[in-house]
């Protein structure tokens, strides 16, 4: 059972829940798809002890075979290859590995090479897997790929996915059975919501919401909700006492027992609902 864990915007407390989810449920996996910016790692504290490069073609261009037509560079559409004065020239950090450039060359002068991108990082059993990106590097897709590859065919697997609604959200999500949409009680809130359920209710996967930051007073989520047929699986309040424990890196199911039965119990309703397809 795959459960993906997102939100429309950064912030709203993405991996207070997913993390959570992993530390409630004993021998669940947790994958951190966030891979510009992953952090589970600080509530979960895995022994990372295997690490593996991530790696991407780009291409390379052979000048004493190259006539300098520009075809290579008319057919990216990502504009990573630019014909000035005959020579070709390579932009490799905006490639995106199509191999296209390699088709178009109607002299065989293009050719691949491997760069690498960024890592994975593992503990010995598995459970535990992020990504990293390299700095100054603008795709983590591949990244993302390479995390699904090792993802557990049995169990629960949780993947916290990065925020907003892009083509890393789209990659994370594509093939989990439930999706946790979590977000806060304000109008940006709200608004960003509004389109990770859409991107969502477009991919077909069943999913519910969970409130972080919740007050008895403001309830800007719940009618929209209300009126989608969406549930609400769990309120998280806004509570001093959870902030301060997050800030030492403790998570809310880690310093009662109350709220790892609550996440546990979600947990068990997500993977219920994705079985049955909602």
């Amino acid at each position: 059972m795959k459960i993906a864990v997102l939100s429309g915007k950064g912030g709203t407390g993405k991996t207070t829940v997913s993390a959570s989810l992993a530390y409630s449920i004993e021998n669940s996996q947790y994958i951190d798809c966030d891979v510009e910016e992953p952090n589970g790692a600080i509530f979960l504290k895995p022994e990372l002890q295997k690490t593996y490069e991530v790696k991407v073609p780009v291409p390379e261009v052979d000048s004493s075979v190259c006539n300098g037509c520009g075809k290579c560079a008319k057919t990216c559409q990502f504009h990573a290859l630019a014909v000035i004065k005959d020579k070709v020239l390579v932009f490799s950090e905006i490639c995106h590995h199509c191999g296209a450039c390699l088709i178009a060359c109607p002299v065989g002068a293009i050719h691949e090479t491997e760069r690498t991108i960024g890592m994975i990082e593992t503990n010995e059993s598995g459970t535990f897997l992020h990504g990293r990106l390299n700095i100054g590097e603008p795709v983590g897709i591949p990244i993302i790929r390479e995390l699904k590859k090792r993802m557990r065919d049995e169990g629960l697997v949780i993947l916290d996915c990065p925020p907003g609604a892009s083509c890393s959200v789209m990659k994370s999500v594509h093939g989990c059975d439930y999706c946790i949409l979590v977000t806060e009680p304000t109008p940006f809130g709200l608004h960003d919501l509004k389109i990770a359920a859409e991107l969502i209710q477009k991919m077909g996967i069943p999913y519910g919401v969970i409130i972080n930051k919740a007050t008895p007073t403001e309830k800007i989520i719940h009618p929209f909700c209300a009126e989608n047929g969406i549930e609400v699986l769990l309120e998280i309040p806004f509570s001093r006492e959870i902030a301060e424990n997050y800030s030492k890196g403790i998570l809310p199911a880690e310093a009662t027992s109350d709220w790892k039965t609550k996440f546990g119990e979600v947990a068990r309703k997500c993977a219920i609902q994705g079985r049955e397809g909602g």
